[in-house]
């Protein structure tokens, strides 16, 4: 799935253009899983900084209930 490759263009680096490809990839996701991206992403953030186990990254994903 091709996601806002006309936004990517103005990214302003390689390194940019990756990140945006990133954020826009779970964005949609949260969307296909029926998860508001606004809520998932809000919870997700306030988890890390938290102090969220850097090695259990896998649990912060659209399709796991952060309930």
């Amino acid at each position: 799935m091709a996601l806002n490759r006309k936004n990517a263009l103005f990214a302003g680096s390689d390194e940019g253009g990756d990140n945006w490809a990133v954020i826009a990839t779970l964005i949609e996701c949260c969307k296909l899983n029926a998860i508001n991206p606004h809520d998932w992403l809000t919870a997700t953030l306030s988890r890390l900084a938290a102090g969220h186990q850097a090695n259990a990254v896998d649990k912060l994903m659209p399709w796991i209930d952060v309930g």
